[in-house]
């Protein structure tokens, strides 16, 4: 699609518009693939957004992990994504304005980090035990740290003032867990059973090698995600069966202290996907009391441990939920029938408004004809006005946008 076929780009995330003619009313993922790149979802009036090029396969960031770094001048926001083809894995930036697409790094076997530096605006990589840097305006490209041969292990975050990079090691005997039993289904108890010891770490983003181990535990420590203000606080949660665990922590990377978040109160009780607001004050998770029976989205106040909830339905259940940049609404992925809450009409994009202690849920895309081994991953756009997200219901994964006003009709 060429940016000369639109009539005029309006402020603000993607508005964009074909001329004068109204959008395509269509069932998403009714076509494989959609004869346009936009088109209004037949059943809930948003309208919906390709945002990448059917090249190969695209794909967003994890629900928690920021993809965005804002334009310059009138430029338009940027989005990393992920890319893959027949020559391999690379990471790539997308116009969110525009839409259009260059690349970021080379192309890689294997590239796994996704990490983005708002201040710096440099995104953090690796590739096996190597950790790069690439900035996003120059590309230019510098070796941030290599793993030593004895601590093998994955960068997942980057701090408040982005001096250090966070993740967590594993033994030896737990990547042995992982090679036997690759399905998530056979590997998720046994390393949970396991109780192997696993080190929370951070190290040095200024080049010089500097590595610094936190924590220690013979427990599956996972999901680790600084803090988006405070560049001390590092959240890691205890994997496992979410009716197991009392699994959401965090810990002071200066002072080592290490704190519960929420402790279950309920027999069957589980939590979990859990992440920051963006101003850093509270945490957020999925609820459930007990496991599959009552929904909430949960968030505890960093400071006080004073919690809170918005209860939903079973079909409005996600698997992620996020939250909007004015912290005034929140959205959730849905879910298929397999999925813990069992819902018989999950299968939506949905935007929550808080009313009270409840959600109130509009539907913004249909994703019946998606594959939801594929996580959708929803993301507030910079500007609010929009849900970014991953899908394969034109038969590859493709990153897409809907729009949280109504389409005019």
């Amino acid at each position: 699609m060429k940016t000369n076929t639109f009539l005029a780009a309006f402020s603000g995330l993607l508005l964009l518009s074909f001329g004068s003619h109204a959008q395509t009313k269509m069932a998403t993922g009714s076509q494989k693939p959609m004869p346009a790149a936009e088109w209004i979802d037949a059943d809930t009036g948003h309208k919906v957004v390709r945002l990448t090029q059917p090249d190969g396969d695209n794909g967003s960031f994890y629900f928690h992990n920021n993809p965005f770094l804002k334009g310059k001048g009138s430029e338009g926001d940027l989005m990393v994504i992920y890319h893959s083809d027949a020559q391999g894995h690379q990471l790539r930036l997308v116009n969110l304005k525009t839409r259009r697409t260059e690349p970021l790094t080379r192309y890689f076997k294997q590239v796994k980090g996704e990490i983005v530096g708002r201040k710096r605006r440099e995104v953090f990589y690796q590739v096996q035990d190597t950790v790069f840097a690439t900035q996003v305006d120059t590309k230019k490209t510098r070796r941030v740290f290599v793993f030593p041969a004895d601590f093998k292990a994955d960068i997942t975050s980057l701090n408040a003032d982005e001096t250090q990079l966070g993740g967590a090691w594993g033994s030896d005997a737990e990547k042995e867990i992982y090679r036997q039993y690759p399905a998530k289904s056979d590997f998720f108890t046994r390393i949970y059973e396991a109780k192997l010891p696993r080190t929370l770490f951070v190290v040095s983003t200024d080049g010089k090698g500097q590595l610094s181990k936190l924590f220690t535990d013979n427990a599956w420590l996972n999901h680790v995600q600084f803090s988006p203000t405070d560049p001390d606080l590092l959240m890691f949660c205890h994997e496992g069966p979410w009716g197991r665990v009392d699994r959401i922590w965090h810990i002071n990377t200066k002072t080592k202290a290490v704190q519960l978040v929420h402790k279950r109160t309920v027999d069957g009780e589980i939590a979990g996907h859990e992440f920051f607001s963006p101003d850093g004050k509270t945490i957020w998770f999925d609820m459930q009391k007990p496991r599959s029976v009552t929904f909430y989205l949960g968030g505890t106040d960093v400071k006080t441990g004073q919690e809170r909830a918005y209860q939903m339905e079973r079909n409005d259940w996600s698997i992620h939920f996020n939250v909007s940049p004015d912290q005034k609404l929140f959205a959730g992925d849905g879910g298929d029938a397999g999925q813990v809450a069992k819902a018989p009409d999950g299968m939506w994009i949905n935007l929550f408004r808080p009313e009270g202690d409840k959600f109130r849920t509009e539907r913004l895309v249909n994703m019946k004809t998606h594959g939801y081994k594929l996580e959708p991953n929803v993301h507030f756009s910079p500007d609010g006005k929009w849900i970014v997200f991953r899908a394969n219901f034109e038969g590859q994964e493709q990153v897409y946008a809907v729009e949280i006003a109504k389409a005019a009709s």
